[in-house]
């Protein structure tokens, strides 16, 4: 019965993050036009310029806005195609956050903590929009798993691979991802 809540978890926290998300029009418009920047070359896409001609960056990291980039061009630049890469790392954190805490202290916890990771006003904000938060949250929140694993089989590829996920959470929010160390 519990795969079956988490199932409904995972499903409600989805519902949540991509009910009606192109009326959140281009969110940021700030790393709106990055993102359409960067469509239009790889340079732009290395660096996350903000200008076509490759001169001004943005604020932050391009990490955070590459997965944006990558499905405007797939699916074409629409405020949809720009929100629908956070809105799908909001989900995913739900889902491994529910996983990470289920396996150490039980379904009931996990499904608590997935929950108020699910429903929380601010994470739902923060997943329904272009800024880089929910792709840094589901980077550190698998840097967890792969730390627990790590410390749990003591193996050092999985130490390696939450050093790799935080190296790549700063590369989302830069300092920030010291959070999780």
């Amino acid at each position: 019965i519990g795969a079956q809540l988490g199932d409904m978890l995972v499903a409600s926290s989805a519902l949540l993050d991509f009910l009606h998300l192109d009326r959140n029009g281009w969110a940021n418009d700030y790393y709106a036009g990055a993102v359409r920047s960067m469509t239009s070359s790889w340079h732009d896409f290395l660096f996350a310029s903000f200008d076509p001609g490759g001169l001004v960056s943005v604020d932050k990291p391009p990490l955070a806005l590459w997965d944006e980039a990558l499905s405007a061009k797939v699916f074409g630049f629409s405020s949809f195609a720009i929100l629908a890469p956070e809105a799908l790392a909001g989900v995913a954190a739900v889902w491994v956050l529910y996983l990470v805490v289920a396996r150490y202290f039980g379904r009931v916890s996990g499904l608590a903590a997935a929950l108020a990771l699910a429903v929380s006003p601010v994470s739902v904000a923060v997943n329904r929009d272009n800024n880089p938060d929910a792709v840094f949250v589901l980077l550190l929140v698998v840097a967890v798993w792969a730390g627990c694993r790590a410390v749990e089989s003591g193996r050092l590829r999985w130490l390696v691979a939450c050093a790799v996920l935080v190296g790549l959470a700063f590369n989302t929010k830069m300092l920030a991802a010291a959070i999780v160390v």
